[in-house]
């Protein structure tokens, strides 16, 4: 989510890559979140972070917003980056019936879409 809701509201300003720490499937309440703010992600690829680290790309900032329980598990990209870390629950682990967790998920990207607009704001002249 924080990749593609970055990517819209930072514009041409960034270059915006994601990853997990495995690959795995888009979650199809994450798909359905990021539809309802005009986003359609369902041909959209899992990466894994080793999968970047391969291409050597360099880094301004890389932004981890797994929750505080995995935070130790973040992955690390080596190199002078600026490191931002940003707790948000994970939405593969919510529960209950089909719309209780999409009520979470939607909770989630809101968050995630207000903390990376307030970052956008911070980084502003």
């Amino acid at each position: 989510m924080a990749e593609e809701l970055l990517r819209i509201c930072g514009g041409e300003h960034f270059d915006v890559d994601s990853a997990g720490l495995a690959p795995g499937e888009l979650n199809p309440f994450v798909v359905e979140a990021l539809k309802e703010e005009g986003l359609d992600i369902r041909g959209k690829k899992t990466r894994g972070v080793e999968d970047l680290m391969r291409q050597k790309k360099s880094y301004d900032y890389v932004i981890t917003v797994c929750d505080e329980a995995s935070a130790e598990q973040c992955p690390v990209f080596p190199g002078d980056v600026n490191r931002l870390h940003w707790s948000f629950p994970d939405p593969s682990k919510f529960t209950g019936s089909e719309e209780e967790i999409l009520h979470k998920v939607r909770e989630v990207r809101d968050d995630i879409k207000e903390k990376i607009q307030q970052w956008l704001e911070s980084q502003s002249p």
